[in-house]
């Protein structure tokens, strides 16, 4: 039987800081959906660029402008957080999963390295979640290979 590498708590810790939620064009189209706003407007009320790349803003309170005791867009949310715990880093180096651990309480350590690999690969593709313009996608995001 396979041990589930991750499982979402969904402790916001996340949705914290100036981080990089950078929002594609597939992003923002999605999130304006779910907002019943156009997408002019959500990236003027909501967004901001740094870097040639679209972000989303963060709350007086230092979380993503969407969180509130939870995701409030979490069916519309961006590909970068539908794809967290598996992220570049914690894909390539075993080191930055075992440290982003404390970090995230629903990586489960007992599935080891090398099974959040293999599951977080194949979640990526299966979501279609790999980072397809580098121009636009997160850098936190993997290619196929």
């Amino acid at each position: 039987m396979t041990v589930q590498a991750f499982e979402c708590r969904m402790c916001g810790h996340c949705c914290q800081g100036e981080g990089g939620i950078v929002l594609t064009d597939k992003d923002r189209g999605r999130l304006a959906d779910h907002l019943s706003i156009g997408e002019d407007e959500l990236v003027r009320r909501y967004a901001r660029e740094r870097g040639g790349k679209l972000h989303l803003i963060c709350g007086d309170d230092g979380n993503c402008v969407f969180f509130d005791q939870g995701c409030g867009v979490h069916p519309g949310r961006p590909d970068i957080c539908r794809a967290w715990p598996y992220f570049r880093g914690n894909l390539v180096d075993e080191t930055s999963w075992e440290m982003v651990q404390e970090y995230c309480p629903g990586i489960n350590p007992e599935a080891g390295h090398a099974e959040f690999v293999r599951q977080g690969r194949r979640y990526l593709r299966d979501e279609g979640l790999l980072r397809y313009d580098p121009d636009t996608s997160p850098n936190a995001l993997i290619c196929d290979d």
